[in-house]
């Protein structure tokens, strides 16, 4: 695709125009760094094209406080700007088990999900990062087919992206665009660990 020229033109009774405004989904997946980066990237583009913007992240801990988040909670206090709302799932890294915890992960991300089937229904954000959501569909905690069914249905043009290893195919058929990060070298591999600034 050179110069963002399209290869086939369908026959599909769309105006360029028409076609160019359709919704789009995204998912961003492999085991390559810069899933979620790429996705708040969007982010940033849909703000800026005065979307409201709704964040969901699904692993991550609510006592984090990344970049981004901070970031984007500044823009969404622009005045005149578009909304930024950003939601956090359950503890984070669910898939270690702390003794003592006695929280239902997968509840949590069927509540999630609960949420974002809502605010889907309502036409609450223009642009959406489910972030981490390949995961509770891996896990089985929430239903892969619904949530295909839930995102081919949506109304309106609102734009999704999805991220996460290990994305399940069905997604990946679902999905208008696919981008699969696959690490090439980290410094992981020479012992060093995230970084503020690089990793958060």
């Amino acid at each position: 695709m050179p110069q963002g020229k399209v290869t086939t033109v369908p026959d599909d009774g769309l105006t360029t125009r028409q076609r160019r405004r359709q919704a789009v989904l995204a998912v961003h997946t492999g085991h390559g760094k810069g899933k979620s980066t790429a996705a708040f990237g969007m982010a940033l583009r849909a703000w800026n094209a005065g979307w409201p913007v709704g964040v969901f992240q699904f692993v991550k801990s609510e006592k984090w406080r990344v970049g981004e988040e901070s970031a984007l909670k500044a823009l969404g206090e622009v005045p005149g700007g578009a909304p930024v709302v950003w939601n956090k799932m359950g503890e984070g890294w669910s898939w270690i088990q702390r003794a003592g915890s006695e929280r239902d992960h997968a509840a949590e991300a069927a509540e999630g999900w609960a949420q974002i089937k809502r605010d889907l229904a309502a036409e609450s954000y223009g642009f959406y990062v489910l972030d981490e959501f390949t995961y509770p569909m891996k896990w089985g905690w929430v239903d892969v087919a619904d949530v295909v069914e839930t995102l081919r249905a949506r109304p309106g043009t609102q734009h999704v992206v999805i991220t996460g290893r290990d994305a399940h195919p069905d997604l990946l058929g679902a999905a208008d665009l696919v981008t699969e990060m696959t690490k090439v070298k980290h410094p992981m591999d020479a012992g060093r660990k995230g970084q503020r600034g690089i990793e958060w």
